[in-house]
């Protein structure tokens, strides 16, 4: 059983943002232990200090996008904010650096632009009052953990690259696996005699050109072999020794190499269906799967629903007649340029994520969301072509990450 071994944490979040809403007992409590790492100022934001002069950087997000909002101090006093010049810049996980100018608005200076989700960066703070400069650098993270590659390959971590795929429309369909008509013959005696020696037994494969059956003819009083006409798995064995061979069938014989599956469509999925769409077959257990495409849609009496027929490969013969299967046929299908699989999907606070890695580092990325398959989502916004991202096993990222306490600390 695969386990995730003690983990090396990465800081909690470090920067504060000024929403007025106070936060639930619940989540005060999770953060209680990031809020005493750093001074907190008035808007409950980080206060950043160099001699007399003080800036508290917050990220307010109440009713509008993320935004810095900074207030400037001076002896403990509030400054207006047009004496004061600021700049920010964040660097991401994956490098990106994103650069913010600040322009004076009521009491603080308001951010050129959005702060987008993840909050989780390293920070630079720049600064000029007065004639005086000033610079902060701090690490302020959320959503992101470090475990190590061997760690995270013992607990079944898996990651894949974000990119094109296709999102596909299906109808589960339910059937059997049958035996191809084409591929399977009745074999009887070429001259009426009196069955002399029987060489196969129901469910023995044969060869062809093996002997089946021997026959002594009632006219030549000669013995002659039945021999199969193919390769084969004999799934009736009808006659025994000393019975007479007339028109009767003497040993039914199937090439199950390839065989037919055969699907019941009702009403509406019924009309969906058309010959040439793509099928993806399950045994009931789901131990194996195997694709194909509709060969062949036959009508019922009702006339309410038809039975799909797809022809699949079959060389290893885990397919057998009478096997119930599943199905899913697709109906449409649609290329979008950007899509994670489905098995990565968790939720973190009020998004659907998944968690990208670089190097030995997992963080959070907050996702937009478009069609749907169950194997993969269409990704809108929130990640980058070619990110890296956990497909399998991303509960236990998420775990690691609650458990590091490496939450939203707004």
């Amino acid at each position: 059983m695969n386990r995730l071994l003690p983990l090396i944490l990465v800081p909690l979040l470090l920067t504060a943002c000024g929403n007025d809403t106070p936060p639930s007992a619940v989540v005060a409590a999770e953060k209680a232990s990031a809020a005493e790492e750093y001074e907190r100022g008035p808007h409950r934001g980080r206060m950043l200090r160099q001699g007399d002069f003080a800036l508290e950087v917050t990220i307010y997000e109440t009713n509008v996008p993320p935004q810095y909002r900074l207030y400037a101090y001076q002896s403990g006093k509030p400054l207006p904010p047009a004496s004061v010049q600021a700049a920010i810049q964040l660097k991401r996980l994956d490098g990106e650096i994103n650069n913010f100018t600040f322009t004076p608005e009521k009491d603080y200076l308001n951010g050129s632009s959005e702060v987008i989700e993840p909050h989780s960066f390293d920070v630079e703070v720049k600064a000029q009052h007065a004639g005086q400069s000033y610079s902060w650098a701090f690490p302020s993270y959320e959503g992101r953990t470090t475990i190590p590659a061997a760690a995270a390959n013992d607990a079944g971590v898996k990651v894949e690259k974000a990119g094109p795929t296709t999102i596909r429309n299906t109808v589960r369909l339910m059937g059997a696996v049958m035996v191809d008509a084409n591929r399977r013959a009745e074999i009887k005696a070429r001259f009426p005699g009196i069955v002399r020696a029987v060489n196969v037994q129901e469910g023995q494969r044969v060869s062809r050109g093996q002997t089946l059956v021997a026959i002594e003819g009632n006219d030549s009083m000669r013995t002659y072999s039945v021999v199969a006409p193919f390769d084969g798995i004999v799934l009736a064995r009808n006659t025994n020794v000393g019975d007479v061979a007339g028109s009767n069938t003497l040993v039914e014989l199937a090439d199950l190499s390839s065989v037919w599956v055969e699907l019941r469509a009702l009403g509406s999925d019924a009309e969906k269906l058309s010959v040439g769409q793509e099928v993806e077959i399950s045994s009931a257990t789901g131990g194996s799967r195997v694709t194909g495409k509709i060969q062949t849609l036959l009508p019922l009496a009702s006339g309410q629903s038809v039975v799909a027929r797809a022809s699949i490969a079959n060389p290893e013969g885990r397919w057998r007649p009478g096997m119930a299967v599943s199905a899913d046929v697709t109906v449409a299908a649609r290329q979008v340029p950007l899509a994670v699989k489905e098995s990565g999907l968790q939720r973190f606070r009020d998004f659907t994520v998944v968690f990208t890695q670089v190097g030995d580092t997992y963080e959070v990325r907050m996702l937009e969301l478009g069609e749907r398959d169950g194997r993969y989502a269409e990704v809108l916004g929130g990640l980058k072509q070619g990110a890296t991202y956990v497909a399998e096993q991303s509960f236990l990222i998420k775990a690691d990450i609650e458990k590091s306490g490496a939450s939203h600390d707004h």
